[in-house]
């Protein structure tokens, strides 16, 4: 039978529009500078004293190996300066540090001592208002490079960035500059030898003046004490000496309190506490910085302290969403075992058995190659239906194809392109039963289906049933890791929405609905690209029940190229976010509506959009914590979730009994398919912002799904 029907107003289409893919790959360049600047600064360094010296001196001049500590040359000529009798010169490497320079600059405050700070760059721009604090204080700052390499085995240009750019930190930070040097790893006179005898050449040509030191207090050691520090740093015989601490790189803790034995002591023994510039005859060390520097300077630390605190910002981040990551998954599955064991195969928790026909809609828009299999899927149906297909405006003959299949209880309807929810629409007020259900015209039931998937309905609170969709297609990766994602989220997903009464989604390939509800919704609207996720959450707000049944199937065939896989999952993502705002009322609401919204919407705000959206910056951390941070912690975390991800994989297969042999694909689906997810969501979003109303998005069909059912069955 066929009828022919008007068409409701045709929905505006437009092409959606190009992706701002510059933006996105722009921010996304935007934050991987900012780890690179993080991770540059954060690095971390090996402590002072590692590198000894080789016999290799020829190259070193006398004059520096026998003497002072201060070394001024310029390639040709060299000299030195030492401390003299009773004259001491405090110098601190590693800092500037927020816990210990601030306890070394209050012990010497008290005593009144000044002392030169050989400071870090990256740590200079990392706490700018401790470099203040130490020039204000009358003290010197020198260069210590700007992340602490071993300067002989860098090249000449890696050397003069180093240099450079803490000198750029200090500007910014104090508004100075510095003229002394100290090599990373440096140690005394003694430990001279070609290779960084070359460094403090290169230095002095570039006006540096390279300050070693006599005496090592071996803070940096692990298990020292205080005396150990008082003996190592006490001059014999009354000498002067330039003494190494530290205020930075490692545990200092023994620094400050040892100071309080040293300064005391040494001052009881007549000696006399000075600085570089003193020993040397300089006004200072440290002269004012250009304004160039300063803006520089300035320029530097701020892009350093953005890049700290959106790396702090960012792993509390990354932190918080894996706890909620973890929390909601391990509710999903208590709540999805729940639910397995209430419904269990063959148990009735609804009662009595519906028996009353229902009506099964299909609508179909250019379905040649599934809409036979379709149909007589349905005309097996053990339950007695009434099947309405409407072709809304089919140019390849899908209505002929229907009508010629001769069944009796088969009603054509044609119209004029219109839409999936007016197709829809056009059924429900075609249907003479209390239930219909819907489904797609590429989807194919089981003879159960039906039958399973009414029997609900014998509640009088439920006002819709969703069915359990599977993939047919499961040969090829893009098939294959579609059925992963199908059954978890049918298996686990929709389960526990059951039982917590926010089932978002009754999907368009299979559900059920009471006609009075949706009567009392108005039907099917046209206001987003997603009908069916619309249409439930209104029926929800109306106080209806929304329930999943596991045990009525439906097989559909899944996209087979990711070009297909795109437009299908865009127009899915794009409707949801549609749905949701459309829908954004009922956070505010009380009842069932309510419950919906804060547990819901709310879910799939959070978990649907909002940690997908952070999915690239996700994958840039992960190289990040590879490049900068610990790579064993950095791979144990990453493969600890992917374990988690894949239990849980295997539990929702087995609730499901599905084969466990397509779970091997998960960890490549985390490489590839994962991505493409998360790029069809920003697009969606970019969409959604634009306000783009797009058309039914028709994906080509291989067909067959007859015969893929039969061999399952």
């Amino acid at each position: 039978m066929s009828v022919y029907t008007t068409a409701r107003t045709k929905p505006r289409r437009l092409r959606a529009p190009r992706p701002r893919w510059v933006v996105f790959a722009v921010l996304l360049t935007l934050f991987a500078s900012i780890l690179l600047v993080n991770g540059l600064v954060e690095g971390e360094f090996t402590q002072d004293g590692a590198i000894e010296s080789t016999s290799q001196t020829d190259q070193v001049p006398e004059e520096a190996l026998t003497g002072g500590p201060i070394i001024q040359t310029d390639g040709t000529t060299t000299t030195t300066v030492s401390a003299g009798a009773k004259q001491i010169v405090l110098t601190f490497d590693d800092g500037p540090d927020p816990e210990y320079t601030p306890e070394i600059l209050d012990v010497l405050e008290e005593y009144g001592v000044p002392a030169t700070f050989f400071m870090i760059g990256s740590e200079i721009s990392k706490y700018p208002d401790l470099v203040r604090r130490v020039v204000a204080e009358g003290n010197e700052v020198g260069v210590h490079t700007f992340t602490h390499p071993e300067m002989s085995s860098k090249n000449e240009w890696r050397r003069s960035v180093e240099m450079q750019e803490t000198q750029y930190a200090l500007a910014g930070a104090a508004g100075v500059t510095s003229v002394i040097f100290r090599p990373p790893y440096s140690s005394t006179v003694a430990a001279l030898d070609d290779s960084n005898w070359a460094v403090m050449e290169e230095m002095g040509e570039s006006g540096y003046l390279t300050v070693v030191n006599d005496l090592d207090s071996r803070d940096w050691e692990a298990g020292v004490t205080n005396e150990d520090i008082v003996e190592a740093v006490t001059p014999s015989d009354g000498e002067g000496a330039i003494l190494l601490f530290h205020d930075g790189g490692g545990d200092r803790s023994h620094t400050a309190s040892a100071l309080r034995t040293v300064i005391p002591a040494l001052l009881e023994q007549g000696y006399t506490f000075t600085t570089v510039a003193a020993l040397t005859g300089m006004e200072t060390v440290n002269p004012a910085a250009t304004t160039q520097e300063k803006v520089v300077g300035t320029s530097l630390v701020t892009a350093v302290r953005i890049a700290r605190d959106t790396t702090i910002w960012f792993s509390g981040l990354l932190l918080l969403f894996g706890v909620l990551t973890v929390g909601r998954l391990a509710l999903m599955l208590i709540l999805g075992r729940r639910h397995a064991r209430r419904h269990r195969a063959g148990a009735s928790v609804w009662g009595r058995p519906y028996s009353e026909p229902v009506t099964v809609i299909v609508p179909a828009y250019n379905e040649k190659e599934c809409i036979a299999d379709t149909v007589r899927s349905l005309a097996a149906s053990t339950h007695p239906i009434r099947i309405i297909v409407v072709d809304d405006g089919s140019t390849d003959g899908t209505a002929e194809i229907a009508e010629s299949l001769g069944y009796a209880d088969v009603t054509v309807i044609w119209q004029p392109n219109s839409g999936k929810p007016a197709a829809l629409n056009t059924g429900i007020a075609a249907a003479n039963t209390e239930v219909v259900v819907m489904m797609d015209g590429d989807t194919v039931f089981e003879p159960d289906t039906v039958r399973r998937l009414v029997q609900a309905f014998a509640d009088p609170e439920v006002g819709a049933v969703a069915g359990n969709a599977k993939v047919a297609n499961r040969k090829g990766l893009i098939a294959l890791w579609q059925h992963i994602e199908y059954v978890v989220g049918f298996s686990i997903d929709r389960r526990a929405y059951d039982v917590m009464r926010c089932m978002a989604t009754v999907p368009g390939a299979i559900g059920a609905f009471r006609r009075t509800a949706l009567q009392q919704v108005d039907g099917l609207s046209d206001d987003t690209l997603a009908e069916d996720t619309d249409l439930t959450i209104a029926l929800i707000r109306a106080g209806w029940r929304v329930v999943y049944e596991e045990h009525a199937r439906a097989w559909t065939e899944a996209p087979t190229t990711m070009s297909q896989l795109w437009r299908q999952r865009y127009r899915w993502s794009y409707g949801t976010m549609q749905a949701m705002w459309k829908h954004r009322g009922a956070l505010l609401e009380s009842g069932a509506g309510g419950r919906f919204g804060r547990r819901g919407l709310l879910n799939l705000l959070l978990f649907q959009t909002l940690m997908p959206l952070l999915s690239p910056l996700i994958d840039v951390f992960l190289i990040y914590g590879f490049l900068f941070l610990d790579p064993k912690q950095t791979a144990i975390a990453w493969l600890t979730m992917l374990t988690i991800q894949m239990a849980s994989t295997v539990y929702a297969f087995r609730l499901d009994d599905e084969r466990l042999k397509p779970i091997l694909m998960v960890p490549l689906q985390q490489f590839v398919y994962r991505q493409l997810m998360y790029l069809v969501l920003i697009q969606s979003v970019l969409a959604a912002l634009g306000g783009i109303r797009l058309g039914w998005q028709k994906l080509h069909r291989a067909g067959g799904l007859g015969a893929l059912l039969g061999g399952r069955q």
